[in-house]
Parts: structure tokens; sequence; C-alpha cells
């Protein structure tokens, strides 16, 4: 571990201030009480003594500038010669008060250091000024010093950072204006990225991350951790196409330190050199951990995902190890290897679930890293957030936290000074709003093309019409109901698609799942387009068949309803089937009825019978937590079938108005909380 060798000196500075009392300076009685500058019989009079009431023999004198030489002396220039033999004292009265009212003790001696004895060096004997930073006052005369940096080497670090842009390709030109502002006064600065570039909007769709690694690599990162949207094209027969070539065509390397490859192929040429620590890392390559020099320093740089990814995205065979474990290790091989300046770059979550990781526990459980450059949770973190105790309340050396929201709405910046030792003895950081920065001209030019192709898709018209909007409700956002925790209308409207998908597949489809997650966006009133459907469905997740029993369906639901009335985004919308629960009761323990429909009439869901059900990939091959599928596909009783989810619910919307005439879904007691006073 370092050694602290001094207390922060934020905290010094806020606990401390330096005031250096003024005495004015005492005039000497003149020699010649004719000279007109005595009273005439040879004494000072009391205005040319001054206020400290000195006796002095001697011209009087000015002083002309005062240099800070170390944390123990200072020079000072008269403008006459220093009569040899005088005290200090007798010229000058320097005091340095501290806000507790203690005084530091006045000068001890001082020497000439000319022959014209006009430069007079004054040492004060005693180190009470290390670290601090104040005004040096001398009789009329005053300058500033800052005592930190000429009491140790120091060294100052800037680094750049964004996160979670979720296929914000079009936010790249201003992101890059802002980029360049930044480091017009951090030329050396770092510029890291968070993780989650993959998913949630049309360029994503229709250019799997191609579009924003264009941007990325003119912008120059030094470093990308995976998020966990990196893996939801992962495929469980095609694997990692897509990911594979966004980490291919990189100029920047990619950290992963608690991630595992070894279980797909495609990724073996990419982390030839992955284990351990590197020092010369090479662009489109995976790595645990990097070490980047920066104005001769050694700053060491690991990568850190959820552990929740398993369960959130489609990883497939990647696997992840205990975030904690993975980062001491890696802060064990810096150390080690001499590297005492060290950033975890991770996708965890500022204060997320705390069963899984976040970056509060990781700064605390793991000490010896200094920054935590975070992503997962979208915390706008205007301010940087220091962790200064460990997990047992224990002071600690500081490790500073920032996230910069999400969509590219900022570019996150961190301004830090490490002591000798490499701990953090200041830091200031803040976020730049890239919205209110004009577009690069020549990134601006570069998106066009891609805009122009998601345009066609965008408002190309999906063949049918919504006379109210269909709402995606989120708790915090107004609404007491969520799509994660509720029955929707939308919600009911996708799952009836997925069971009417299921049917014309196999006709022996009875039930139809769709996770809240799955839901992203409302769909407006109006004539719908196809880009509003890919909007709502922005992951391309295709039809799957599962078959399960009556006992699997129970288990399945349990988790379903297991955060009611919080979110939970494996939250199940169903068709085919309704059911009630009592969020009272303790998670697992909570579903009370359960019926299936079998023509218009509903029935008591047996345990040991089997149901084809139907629902999209990501969630039956275990997503959101669902082993119970994810073991059912295993065992050989899944299929992919299908369309993607967008293609499903438009053609379910086509199917309405021919039949009905209109796309009116209702809310119609599917899923009922006997608890809730709203049913």
């Amino acid at each position: 571990m370092k050694y602290r060798s001094k207390m922060n000196r934020k905290f010094i500075v806020a606990t401390m201030s330096v005031a250096l009392i003024v005495s004015s300076f005492a005039p000497m009685a003149s020699a010649n009480p004719g000279n007109g500058n005595g009273n005439g019989n040879g004494q000072a009079t009391s205005e040319e003594r001054g206020n400290n009431g000195n006796n002095s023999q001697g011209p009087k004198r000015a002083i002309e500038d005062v240099e800070i030489l170390d944390s123990t002396s200072f020079k000072i220039d008269f403008d006459k010669t220093y009569p040899k033999g005088l005290d200090i004292n007798r010229m000058i009265d320097v005091e340095v008060e501290l806000e507790d009212e203690t005084v530091v003790p006045e000068l001890t001696n001082y020497e000439v250091s000319s022959d014209d004895r006009s430069h007079v060096i004054v040492e004060h004997g005693n180190d009470d000024l290390d670290g601090l930073v104040g005004t040096l006052s001398i009789n009329n005369f005053e300058v500033p010093f800052d005592y930190v940096e000429d009491a140790e080497e120091t060294f100052e670090l800037s680094v750049l950072h964004t996160n979670d842009l979720h296929g914000r390709v079009n936010m790249y030109p201003q992101l890059i204006t802002t980029a360049n502002e930044a480091r017009e006064t951090r030329p050396d600065a770092l510029l890291l990225e968070a993780g989650d570039i993959f998913s949630g909007t049309l360029y994503f769709n229709e250019f799997r991350g191609q579009a924003a690694l264009e941007f990325m690599n003119l912008m120059d990162y030094d470093a990308f951790v995976f998020g966990n949207h990196e893996f939801d094209l992962g495929d469980p027969e095609e694997g990692h196409p897509d990911l594979v070539k966004f980490v291919e065509n990189a100029n920047f390397p990619f950290l992963g330190a608690n991630m595992d490859f070894s279980g797909h192929p495609e990724f073996d040429a990419l982390t030839s050199n992955k284990d351990g620590i590197t020092y010369e890392a090479e662009g489109g390559m995976i790595y645990d951990g990097i070490v980047k020099e920066v104005n001769g320093e050694e700053v060491g740089i690991f990568g850190i995902n959820t552990e929740d990814t398993a369960d959130i995205s489609s990883p497939i065979n990647v696997t992840f190890s205990d975030f904690a474990d993975a980062s001491a290790q890696m802060v064990e091989q810096f150390e080690d290897a001499g590297v005492n300046k060290i950033i975890a770059l991770t996708h965890l979550g500022f204060d997320s679930d705390p069963s899984v990781g976040n970056d509060l526990r990781l700064a605390a459980e793991v000490e010896g890293i200094d920054i935590i450059v975070g992503g997962h949770s979208h915390d706008a973190l205007h301010d940087p957030v220091a962790v200064t105790e460990n997990e047992a309340g224990e002071e600690m050396e500081p490790t500073v936290i920032v996230q910069a929201n999400e969509y590219g709405n900022y570019i996150g910046t961190l301004d830090v000074t490490f002591d000798s030792e490499g701990v953090l003895i200041d830091w200031e950081g803040e976020l730049l709003d890239a919205r209110d920065r004009e577009a690069d001209p020549y990134a601006a030019e570069l998106l066009e093309p891609y805009t122009e192709a998601i345009e066609k898709v965008q408002n190309e018209p999906a063949g049918f019409t919504l006379n109210e909007e269909l709402p995606n409700p989120r708790l915090g956002d107004g609404s007491d109901v969520s799509v994660r925790a509720n029955e929707t209308k939308l919600g009911n409207l996708i799952a009836d698609g997925f069971l009417r998908a299921g049917k014309r597949a196999n006709s022996d489809t009875v039930i139809s799942f769709q996770n809240g997650g799955g839901i992203r966006a409302a769909l407006p009133a109006g004539d719908v387009t196809v880009g509003e459907l890919i909007t709502v469905q922005p992951f391309g997740n295709r039809l799957t068949l599962l078959e399960l029993s009556g006992a699997e369906i129970i288990e399945a639901l349990e988790l379903s309803v297991k955060d009611v009335p919080g979110e939970n985004g494996g939250f199940l919308h169903v068709s085919g089937m309704k059911f009630t629960f009592d969020s009272s009761q303790p998670a697992g323990e909570r579903v009370q009825t359960v019926e299936v429909k079998q023509g218009e009439e509903y029935v008591a869901l047996e345990m040991d019978e089997m149901y084809v059900t139907a629902m999209n990939n990501f969630t039956a091959t275990g997503g959101d937590g669902y082993s119970v599928f994810g073991e059912a596909y295993d065992e050989g009783r899944g299929t992919i079938v299908g369309d993607t989810d967008w293609e499903i619910l438009r053609n379910h919307a086509l199917k309405l108005v021919e039949e009905v005439g209109e796309v009116k879904p209702e809310i119609e007691g599917r899923i009922i909380d006997v608890n809730s006073s709203d049913e």
C-alpha cells in the first residue's frame, strides 16, 4: 500500500487559512537632527516610528520584493542597504496565524546575501508552513505563497471521460468540440469510455456499433471498458461477431479484468496477451490492465464490468468474476510493478445494487485505487465524490469517483494532484455540457450519411395508426406505476404479438412473456413508423419457443414479481394467461393463482403439465436471471424460430387492423397484486 505522507490538501485548505499579520514599517530616527526627518532633538516622531513603536537608528527603508525560497525561508529585497548587526525584528514583524488563533513562532534568524546588503534571507526555523497556502505580508508588501509545490514533488493528471451513449451517434460532433475545448488546457489528458456504446437507437441497429466507432477513433480514446450492452447481440449459435468486429476496428485498447472470453474462440486472437498488465497496449486488443506514461509518470488503468451482465444481456459463454477480487488483484499487480497511480475504469454503477457491486463498494473495499471512472447507472456526478473511509470505517487514502450521465450529454473532466508517494492530495472536476457546444464541422460532415440512412428507416410507415399514445411509464418520472412492475397497455400489445407469432410457428403455443426491461420507449399516437417501433424494441431479439412445466412457469413468475412495488427489468408482461400475487409476502412466496386461457375461458395452471411458451431469445436463454428458462433451453426444449421483436409487433398490429379495425390494447387484469389498493 502507498504510505500517505500528508493529509489531504483539500482538508487542510478547508480547515486552516493562513493570515499573516501586517505591522507597519518602523522608520529610523535621523542621525542628523537638522535633516528635516526628525523632531529636532534626535528622536523619531511617532509617525516616523510607525505603529510598532520601534526606535531603530538608520535610514528609512522600503521593501521592493519578496521571494519564497522554500517552506522555511524567504528573501526580502530592500530599497537601501541593510545596517550590519541590526536585529531584523526592528525592521519587520511577521506572524502566521491559523484559524484556531494559534500563532507560528516569530522569525529566528537572517543572513545578508549580497555586498550591498540590500538582500536579506529570512529563516523562521520550523516547517509549520509546509503544505499550506496563503499570503505572506511583510509591512506593506504582500506576496502569495504555496508551499505544497516547494514541500515535495507532485504530479498532476487530467482525465476526460464519457459513458453510456447507447447508440447516440448523433452526439459525437458536439462531443468532439467539447473534448477539443477541454484539451486546450489539458493537452495530455487521458480520454476514457466507461461502456454501453451498443444498443438504443437506429444508428446502432443499422450499423452495429461501426458508426460510433468511426467517431471514437477520431476522438483518440485511451481505453474502453465493456458494458453489459456490448453483449446484447450475443447469439447461442453465432457468438459475438458484431462485438468482435467492433474491437478489431478500434484504435484503442479494451479492458475487462473480471471477464473471461475463453469460451468464445472468436476472441482468441484479441485476448492473446490479456492476463495481467501490459506496458505496450495496442488498439483493437483486450487486456486486464494497461500502463500509460503521462509526462514521465506511469498510470495504471484496469477495467471492471458488472457481473449482472450474465443476467441482463446475452454474453453466452463470456463469464464474469467478482468485481472486488479482480480489482484487488489488479491493484496488487500494479503496485508490485511500482505503479502507484491507479485508475479503475468501471461499468458497475455509482450506487447500483450493492449485491452485485458498485463504485462506492469498490472504493471502500479495495484500497489503493486512486480514481474510479464509472458508468452503468447514468449518474451525473457534477462534482467528484471522494471516499476516504474503508469498509471498516477506518480512514484511508482518498479514492475519487466520477461519472458523466448518459447519451453523450456531457464530457466529464477530472484534474488531480498526486504527492510523491502517489497519494491524491487535490482534485476537482466538472461535467461539460456537450449540448451547449456547436458541432465540429468535420465530424458533422462524417455524420451525414449515417443520418440519411437511418432517416429512411425512421420515416418508413409501419402501416397502422394509434388513436392514443401507449405510454412506457417508469417510477420517478411522475408515475406511480412502471413497465417494470405493473401491467401496461403497451406491454400487453407486445406480449399478444409474441403469442400470435408463437401460434403461427407452433399451434400448441398457449402463453407468451415479454420482459419489461426490453420495452424502451412509449409508442406515440398517430401514424406509426418503423423507426418508432425499433425505438420501442431496439435490441433485435428473436422469437423463441420454450416447452415449460407449470412448476417452471410459477418459478419464473415468482422471479418476475420479486421486487414489486419496486422495479425489475425482468418483470414479465403476459399473454394467454393471468395471475395474482401478494407483494406483502416474502419474495419467492408471492404468487397465489395462475390461470391459462383455453378458448374464451381460463383454467388453472397444472404443475405437471407442459406448456409451449413464446418469448424473446434474450429471456429464453436465461436473461434477467431466468435460469429456469436458460436450463430448459440448454436441455433442448427451446428453439429460436422467427422474426425480430419489432417486426413481430408490427405484424400483430397490422393483423389487428385487419381483424377489428384498430389497435387499441387495454389493461385487462392479467397481473393483479392483491396487496395493492389500486386493484
